[in-house]
């Protein structure tokens, strides 16, 4: 990892619990528990700590901007008041070095008009879980006591979609489950107006595979492609699709910052409510430490992060990834999956995605339809010459 790629992306946990138990989720129902020694909300230190490394980082590489994403946990337990104090703090730290970019990811079960109000003297935009529904979003999203709370997400949409807070819509996260009509769940969370949706594959390794395919197959491929074939033949651009545009892009030639696709260096790097810095979030699905770098905010600063080994294999292209996928003729698109997707027990990370057919079948009737509209586009403009 050299200085040319520095961090442009800090996930800052805020908080370490949260008020769901999602079926589904990465950080406490698969495989890390590291979350149980962690403290329930940052720390003012913790954060005071963040910043000046925040500034150092700034100026040592010249960014004008950095990204926060306020995360956990569910980021909306550290209360209104904290995540005032948070904001304004680091903003305080970096003041006429660089601006930052406020974000967040809610369940959204906490969001109204007090939270909404501080969020908005931030500039903090906000995505909420959404998984289409009420039947499938509440198969997953529930309380620990069975309740679905799709009926409060719903109503932080709701909120956000409001002129006043208008500004503040980030837009919908959605995981994907099979059950789900794939253009049925589009169009459901499409009638919420979503300035982006963000489908994510259910996180799964070689070990725990996902659920609903055999070796093979590939019904997640066609569960995205009806999406894509939806979304893509829409007579206008009803919203951005994350991993669809990413797609096109990359089929294109242009660069994409993404941790599931394409061969870009890692951006991002994780702050947990103790200051410990750690990988991708979705490490935790492979085994419990898998995210883990041994360094913190106290001690050290995102460059040293950036060095370490954790990092340098993530950070080497198609070198970084398995014989099969350096072989894989749309390796620079698809870019190996997401990490924590290779995962197998005997060898580590030395593997192709779990999801690899259903990438590969997505990749190439993709490219596929994209192509063809770029050669029918030079064609047209080669007669009208």
């Amino acid at each position: 990892m050299s200085e040319a790629t520095p961090f442009r992306q800090f996930v800052v946990k805020i908080a370490s619990r949260c008020d769901l138990a999602c079926d589904h989720c990465y950080v406490y129902e698969l495989r890390d528990r590291s979350w149980r020694d962690r403290p329930r909300v940052i720390a003012a230190g913790t954060v005071d700590a963040l910043g000046g490394r925040l500034r150092a980082h700034a100026r040592r590489f010249g960014l004008p901007v950095l990204d926060i994403v306020l995360h956990g946990g569910e980021p909306l337990l550290a209360g209104p008041e904290r995540i005032d104090a948070i904001a304004r703090d680091l903003r305080a730290a970096v003041a006429g070095v660089t601006e930052l970019r406020f974000t967040m990811q809610t369940n959204g079960v906490r969001l109204d008009e007090r939270c909404a109000e501080v969020l908005s003297a931030h500039r903090i935009r906000v995505g909420v879980s959404l998984d289409g529904d009420a039947r499938a979003h509440d198969r997953h999203r529930r309380h620990a006591d069975g309740r679905g709370s799709h009926a409060e997400a719903v109503r932080a949409v709701a909120l956000l979609r409001t002129e006043r807070y208008r500004p503040l819509y980030g837009g919908l996260l959605c995981t994907i489950d099979l059950r789900n009509d794939p253009v049925a769940t589009y169009e459901e969370l499409l009638s919420h107006a979503p300035p982006m949706i963000d489908l994510l594959l259910p996180h799964a390794t070689w070990e725990f595979p996902p659920p609903g395919g055999g070796a093979g197959e590939t019904p997640y491929a066609r569960w995205l492609i009806a999406v894509f074939d939806r979304w893509y033949r829409a007579p206008v651009r009803e919203t951005r699709v994350r991993i669809l545009e990413d797609l096109v892009d990359l089929i294109l030639g242009r660069a994409v910052q993404s941790e599931i696709l394409g061969l870009g260096p890692p951006g991002s790097v994780v702050i947990e409510t103790d200051g410990t810095f750690e990988r991708e979030d979705s490490l935790k699905a492979a085994y419990d430490g898998a995210a883990a770098t041994g360094l913190d905010v106290f001690r050290h600063d995102p460059a040293t992060v950036l060095a370490a080994p954790a990092y340098a294999r993530a950070g080497a292209g198609a070198a970084g990834l398995s014989a099969t996928c350096r072989r894989c003729p749309v390796v620079r698109t698809c870019g190996g999956g997401l990490r924590a997707h290779r995962y197998r027990p005997d060898n580590g990370f030395d593997n192709p995605s779990v999801y690899c057919a259903d990438l590969r079948a997505l990749i190439d009737h993709v490219g596929a339809r994209v192509r063809a509209d770029v050669r029918a586009l030079v064609a047209g403009s080669g007669r009208r010459g």
